[in-house]
């Protein structure tokens, strides 16, 4: 075996697409397959490894430019992003031997667990077309994709792999999008290898690691794995190493942080695991274990699985939820003063204890609730050790890279995802003062809620903080069901200057405990009587401007050198 690779499938396939690349500017051995610029990131090892040891040339299509998500370096955002983390990937991904990235401008929004959300998004037919098109034209015989399966992911990130995996099979089926074959002169094309990534073994270290077979406990499927410690001839270090200065490149996403330097102890390098999904242009099949009483979202996802014909990959989809907190709301009869300040009787009801969700210590933090009229109270008090970095008032998208709060709420506890929920991210202290407030990743991004009131008290010398907010229930996206009422408090803690986050905090925290609402704990309102006129349900408002690959001048020059199209587009007649 040759770097995660059988012998046989490395001489077979490396022999024949030798010959294709010589003929072909566009051929690709390896096409990977994600959603925004650095998802490759991880693998840049292996596609190293793949380059310099067989020859194999790695492609990437990145759906979009990574316009929505944050900035760690700059106030920019939208399609300056975009085109700002195009050339950090094309960067980075250098370092791999990867010289071709293809975008296909679908516009990225804010972060989703929804692989259904992000199909209405993108597109899904059209991209489907760009996509098929794209490996029609580079004829990979190895395709790369994200880990499809929902939880705890980003919906990109499965809807991307989902593509990835139809492609797989659609690009070799004369009846898939035929007008590319008639109009455009292209040919079928069956890729021989289907590989998707895998985590779930990331904690095995060391060179043997690999070498054993290993199933995925899941899906009953291989996996395979390609250990990043070996040695590169060309960089004179492990491709470890290399794969951690090109992931530093990655400015605008906070992966400077990451240490400079790998360990140098070979036994403390691990590898990375792919699941075969494919082998021989066929899908491997597993034994097919059904789960009852799916939620929607994980339902929806092995409806998919059925549909395509690998059913197996919806085995144990759905995670087994730890039960949902719950509290009960009181009215209080005069309004709490929105100061940060406790006072007299304005929070009478239980103290809600907020848990480490993700990182370390060094934070501390509890809620408390309250309901005035149509008026929702919530007073959050943080106790931590280290101020974060200040970021600007108008800089708060992605809040969690610096100390901040969120409040999630579901008002009739029914969403299978968070836009149609209400949720906010506050910065106790900005570089103007503050607080600041937005509305994030929910039914109107960035839209400020008629009605919401924030106030803020930071100690001095610094020991932490408390934000206190007032949130009109009327405003909410849809009419409150006071006995079905859902949230979640987050706290997010920053201990150092380089935007950043260290550790998360949440009253239930589990999986992507700001964006599942499956998670989100009831949160009963006492007394309560929902208005005459109340919202009966706001379609959600997404951001969909996307950079533009005729705006890169790096994406044109490539279309020029290898004759693929700009965004996955058809063919011009004059190059076919």
């Amino acid at each position: 075996m040759v770097a995660g690779i059988p012998s046989d499938t490395a001489r077979r396939d490396g022999r024949r697409n030798t010959v294709d690349a010589r003929r072909d500017p566009a051929h690709t051995d390896v096409l990977f397959i994600g959603a925004h610029p650095d998802d490759e990131s991880s693998n840049l090892s292996t596609f190293g490894q793949w380059h310099e040891d067989l020859g194999w040339r790695t492609g990437v299509v990145t759906v979009t430019r990574g316009e929505g998500g944050g900035n760690a370096v700059g106030l920019d955002e939208g399609p300056e992003l975009g085109l700002i983390r195009e050339t950090e990937e094309r960067t980075a991904t250098a370092f791999a031997g990867i010289e071709n990235i293809y975008y296909l401008d679908k516009p990225d929004f804010w972060y989703t667990l929804s692989a259904p959300l992000t199909a209405r998004i993108w597109d899904e037919q059209d991209t489907m077309a760009r996509l098929v098109r794209l490996v029609r034209l580079t004829t990979p015989h190895t395709i790369v994709v994200m880990d499809p399966r929902p939880f705890n992911q980003h919906g990109g990130h499965q809807f991307s792999a989902r593509l990835g995996i139809e492609a797989f099979r659609l690009a070799g089926d004369p009846n898939a999008f035929p007008g590319q074959l008639a109009d455009e002169g292209l040919a079928p094309w069956q890729p021989s290898r289907l590989l998707a990534q895998n985590y779930r073994f990331d904690s095995l270290l060391g060179p043997e690691a690999p070498e054993q077979q290993r199933t995925d406990p899941d899906t009953g499927l291989p996996v395979i794995g390609v250990w990043s410690g070996v040695r590169s001839r060309v960089h004179n270090t492990t491709w470890a190493q290399v794969e951690r200065d090109a992931a530093r490149l990655y400015l605008t996403q906070g992966f400077a942080a990451m240490p400079a330097r790998v360990p140098s102890d070979a036994r403390q390098l691990g590898s990375d695991w792919f699941t075969v999904l494919a082998e021989d242009g066929r899908f491997i099949e597993a034994t097919v274990h059904r789960q009852t009483g799916l939620k929607p979202l994980y339902a929806e996802f092995a409806a998919w699985a059925d549909r395509v014909g690998l059913p197996w990959l919806a085995n144990r989809v759905q995670p087994d939820y730890p039960p949902n907190p719950s509290t009960t709301i009181p009215a209080v009869a005069i309004a709490p003063v929105v100061n940060a300040v406790e006072g007299p009787g304005e929070y009478p009801g239980p103290e809600l204890p907020l848990a480490v969700w993700q990182g370390g210590g060094g934070c501390a933090a509890t809620a408390k609730l309250a309901r005035h009229n149509d008026d929702l109270y919530v007073l959050v008090a943080v106790t931590d050790d280290r101020r974060g970095a200040e970021l600007a008032a108008d800089d708060i998208k992605r809040h969690w890279r610096t100390d901040s709060v969120e409040i999630a709420l579901d008002p009739r506890g029914d969403s299978d995802d968070t836009s149609t929920t209400f949720k906010t991210g506050i910065l106790p202290y900005s570089a103007t003062g503050g607080p600041a407030a937005e509305r994030d990743a929910d039914n109107h991004q960035g839209s400020a809620l008629s009605g919401m009131r924030v106030a803020a008290v930071v100690t001095e010398p610094y020991r932490g903080y408390t934000v206190e907010v007032k949130i009109p229930l009327t405003e909410l996206p849809a009419a409150v069901d006071p006995d079905r009422f859902a949230m979640n408090i987050l706290v997010y803690d920053s201990d150092t200057d380089d935007k950043t986050g260290q550790t998360r905090l949440a009253w239930s925290p589990f999986g992507s405990a700001q964006a599942d609402p499956y998670v989100w704990g009831t949160a009963k309102l006492a007394d309560y009587r929902q208005p005459v006129i109340a919202p009966t349900g706001m379609p959600p408002v997404i951001p969909q401007t996307a950079a533009r690959s005729a705006d890169s001048s790096a994406s044109l020059a490539q279309a020029r050198r290898t004759g693929v199209p700009i965004a996955g587009g058809p063919r011009p007649r004059s190059a076919r």
